[in-house]
């Protein structure tokens, strides 16, 4: 591995059938770490991981302690790796929080339990939805959805996922009604996300009272290395200034473009994705093309 690396993590949507498995099998450190994850979390996450369905693995209740565990069980089978910084997408940054020394792992990992929780009941109080729009520049975006909030509906730019890739966020007719302006005005595609709540907007309000009450009782210690955080896609190594931005990140966007861009910009040239899929291998590729991409 290369000590000049920096270690990406993913969000939600990286689940699948059987993740970690292999990991659990032939590392002793990974297989440690999942198994005290069980003995965290009251129930068997690994079984969940290891043999359900595709639809047990997208409740939100399991969806994020597993791909955040996966993750870090990843980080911790390579343990002579010390990356040059860290950043994670959404729920990601949990994950990156750990590699960089910020969280234990077993403080982290009931944060991650009950914001899953705490979002799970804004989507019931608040239902919501997602969208992504493609081929369609971010200031056009923000605008028309700034217009419709105006007018009364929520909906607000949610992910800036990569240049031409923005999610939208907000009630069912707030993101439908955003659709079809965002269509007309020229964006080659506007396509339903299969969430369950308006994530990255006002309507996780309620979810980021529930999790600041946890934050608040949790120790954060300074970064071992830089931590790129989502909300204003700058690096962060103070303790409070990371716990505020973390808290905030529930209702505010996921500057992702923005936070490849300025990791690029301060001399990252390397970034390696760990945890399950590949999917910011991509992201990193068309937000910055000259880019070396790779995973664990």
């Amino acid at each position: 591995m290369n000590p000049t690396q920096s270690v990406l993590f993913p969000g939600q949507g990286s689940q699948f059938p059987g993740m970690a498995r292999e990991l659990f099998d032939q590392n002793l450190d990974a297989r440690a770490l999942l198994t005290r994850a069980n003995d965290i979390l009251g129930f068997s996450l690994t079984d969940i991981m290891f043999s359900g369905s595709e639809e047990d693995l997208r409740r939100t209740d399991v969806t994020q302690p597993a791909i955040f565990v996966h993750s870090v069980a990843q980080f911790v089978a390579r343990p002579d790796f010390q990356p040059a910084s860290t950043a994670g997408h959404s729920l990601g940054e949990f994950s990156a929080l750990v590699a960089a020394g910020v969280l234990k792992f077993e403080d982290a990992l009931p944060l991650v339990s009950r914001r899953a929780q705490a979002m799970q009941a804004a989507c019931e109080e608040q239902p919501g939805t997602m969208a992504a729009i493609l081929g369609l520049d971010d200031a056009t975006v923000e605008r028309i959805c700034q217009e419709i909030m105006e007018a009364g509906n929520v909906v607000v730019a949610a992910n800036y996922n990569c240049p031409g890739q923005l999610v939208i966020s907000g009630s069912a007719e707030g993101v439908a009604q955003a659709c079809e302006a965002l269509k007309a005005a020229g964006a080659k595609r506007a396509l339903p996300l299969p969430v369950g709540g308006a994530f990255h907007s006002p309507l996780m309000q309620s979810a980021a009272a529930a999790l600041a009450e946890a934050i608040e009782k949790t120790t954060f210690s300074p970064a071992r290395c830089p931590v790129y955080q989502n909300v204003d896609a700058l690096p962060h190594t103070d303790p409070a200034e990371i716990k505020a931005n973390l808290l905030a990140q529930l209702t505010a966007p996921v500057r992702w473009t923005q936070l490849v861009q300025r990791m690029a910009a301060d001399g990252a040239t390397d970034f390696v994705e760990c945890g399950p899929g590949k999917v910011l291998q991509g992201l990193v590729k068309k937000i910055v093309p000259t880019a070396t991409v790779g995973s664990f």
